[in-house]
């Protein structure tokens, strides 16, 4: 069952959609900071549906044999590189900081979440989206 928000945002498992770019498919990879210290894995993506881009990692960490894990929106933005693991350039500190638990708040503040890491936001004036180079 797909939950788009306000944006034309879905997460990749809970649709259909096919990435534009298949080699941006990067869930199942640990997530690494600047410093290489573990942030957690790639869960999902969250997708823009009209451009069928990437615009959010959702990032699980912690918990036990699957339960107490914690989920973590963060902005291709901060992805600097991908080869066996998706590096970002926040730390691993600032990624924990911004949890959201998806049963309560299926949807985050989008907008927020970008202000937060410091971008600006993909339906913004000459925005760019960044792709994950590296993949094979």
């Amino acid at each position: 069952m797909a939950r788009t928000n306000e944006l034309g945002l879905v997460t990749l498992k809970d649709s259909d959609l096919m990435l534009a770019h298949a080699e941006d498919d990067v869930r199942g990879l640990s997530v690494v900071d600047a410093e290489g210290a573990p942030v957690g894995e790639v869960d999902d993506l969250v997708v823009d549906e009209e451009e069928r881009r990437a615009r959010f990692l959702v990032v699980t960490a912690g918990g036990f044999l699957g339960l107490g894990k914690a989920k973590r929106l963060v902005p291709v933005d901060t992805v600097t590189d991908v080869d066996d693991v998706v590096h970002v350039e926040r730390s691993s500190g600032e990624v924990h900081a911004l949890e959201f638990d998806p049963e309560l708040e299926p949807w985050p503040d989008v907008e927020g979440v970008y202000r937060a890491y410091g971008y600006a936001p993909f339906w913004g004036p000459g925005y760019i989206p960044p792709r994950f180079f590296g993949r094979s």
